[in-house]
């Protein structure tokens, strides 16, 4: 062991050289790019071959998950993220030949080893002024107290685009799936002025750039993207995306009161989120947005199938189902799939804000409470009748009251 540990300080010793002459280099103002992005992926190489190489020896052991240890995850969620997602039948013995694999690419993102590579390569190759103060907000993108207020500002109101962006391209997504920059950048734009439609104060891009933002952490920090396959994670943060686009800015009980078009095509049930899904996957109708083109049959099947249950359970009638079946479930140690685990994470990702900072919650606090009194004037001017509908939402007499809880 002790023989090992000499082996990996002398393979680092040349990266750390690297980036102690990079840091001095800029710290004495003489700064030579080309250098610096040369030296910046010879040491990207040499990490990766470092952590390829313990890699290997991590897939051979008993699974990392069995380990994990968080003062913020309660120990019954640890042991339902070890019961579930762990594998505790021996895994058959590779072949001599055959080459180690990265259980997922989780390994790649909390290690850092292609953050530097993918930001210069995708990132700041198609977007190379980009203001300081997104660089900035960007560097906190895997904390919980992200501030997508600022980002949104410092982005020219382009939240949406810049961090989806930057998840896509931070997980490699872009090369896996075979993503052209181009045609990821017209689908963003598409996607955000779908979400500007109807100039709503909270259903608008910032909150959709929020929830995937908060979707990505809860992954990250949970640990649940360490069991998932890139298609999932794609489709997770593609399903966070979208999961309110076109959005009208009033609830499902007033589509359905008021008999508007949308609760006639989705027969009253989940009337916005259907539509949510419907309108984001008929942008995918046109080839130059089409980000998923070069996904096979069985993928985009897969990757839709999963997307369309993740955004239908962000209604919140549902709400209180999953959450006690999702209690049965861990009472009664079943195995849960993960679908069903990923669309309460995307629902709870969507619920989240009470949970932040409060300089961030009284924002959202008051974005809604503004588009609450916007439905309650269409609702006067329509048919006061349905006024007591949204009141009873509101004061928690429909029994959301506890939710929280």
């Amino acid at each position: 062991m002790a023989e090992l540990v000499r082996i990996r300080k002398k393979k680092l010793q040349i990266p750390i050289s690297r980036l102690r002459s990079m840091l001095k280099q800029i710290e004495e103002k003489e700064v030579d790019f080309e250098e610096i992005r040369k030296n910046l992926d010879f040491t990207a190489s040499l990490l990766e071959a470092v952590y390829l190489d313990g890699t290997r020896q991590c897939l051979e052991s008993e699974d990392d998950l069995q380990q994990l240890q968080s003062d913020g995850v309660p120990s019954e969620v640890t042991d339902w993220l070890a019961s579930t997602f762990t594998q505790r039948i021996r895994r058959p013995l590779r072949r001599s030949d055959e080459k180690p694999k990265f259980r997922s690419i989780v390994h790649a993102v909390q290690a850092g080893i292609f953050v530097e590579r993918m930001f210069k390569r995708a990132y700041t190759a198609t977007m190379p002024d980009q203001p300081a103060a997104v660089i900035n907000c960007l560097r906190d993108v895997d904390r919980w107290s992200f501030d997508v207020f600022a980002l949104n500002s410092g982005s020219s109101d382009h939240a949406l685009q810049t961090l989806f962006f930057e998840l896509i391209t931070r997980y490699d997504l872009n090369s896996r799936f075979k993503i052209r920059i181009s045609c990821l950048t017209e689908f963003l734009s598409a996607l955000e002025r779908g979400y500007c439609k109807y100039n709503n104060p909270y259903h608008n891009l910032v909150h959709a750039a929020d929830v995937t933002q908060t979707l990505h952490c809860l992954l990250l920090r949970s640990g649940l993207v360490h069991w998932l396959t890139e298609l999932e994670v794609m489709a997770s943060l593609f399903a966070a995306a979208i999961h309110d686009f076109e959005h009208t800015g009033t609830t499902n009980n007033f589509h359905i009161h008021t008999r508007s078009e949308f609760a006639l095509i989705y027969n009253d049930r989940s009337v916005q989120e259907s539509h949510h899904l419907s309108a984001a996957f008929r942008l995918l109708q046109d080839d130059r947005l089409n980000i998923f083109i070069n996904l096979t049959r069985e993928e985009w099947m897969e990757m839709r199938s999963l997307v369309i249950e993740m955004v239908l359970a962000t209604d919140m009638s549902s709400h209180l189902i999953q959450v006690k079946a999702m209690k049965s479930s861990l009472q009664q140690q079943e195995r849960i799939d993960k679908p069903k685990a990923l669309s309460l994470l995307l629902h709870t990702a969507d619920i989240s804000h009470p949970s932040k900072p409060w300089a961030l919650h009284s924002r959202w606090t008051k974005a809604l409470m503004e588009e609450f009194f916007r439905q309650e004037y269409f609702e006067d001017l329509l048919n006061p009748a349905i006024i007591p509908s949204l009141l009873e939402a509101e004061t928690g007499d429909s029994g959301l009251d506890s939710f929280i809880t």
